[in-house]
């Protein structure tokens, strides 16, 4: 995998380091993104503590909705 994985970085011509972590990485990224819940997350990564999957949080800007807003006030 390991050499596979340098082959294709090579080859599309990344300039910087990519790892097979960088792929859960970027997949737990997209899922914050797409405003997955972070147990969910955690359960998907496989993680059995919490605290490794918030280690993500801090990589994308917070999608949630900080404020409710009243249907009267369409």
């Amino acid at each position: 995998m390991f050499v596979a994985l340098r082959k294709a970085v090579k080859k599309a011509r990344i300039p910087k380091r990519v790892t097979s972590h960088t792929f859960r990485h970027s997949y737990a990224s997209h899922l914050l993104q797409a405003n997955y819940d972070i147990r969910t997350i955690q359960k998907l990564l496989g993680h059995s503590d919490i605290r490794t999957t918030r280690i993500y949080i801090h990589t994308v800007k917070s999608v949630t909705i900080k404020e409710a807003k009243s249907p009267l006030d369409l």
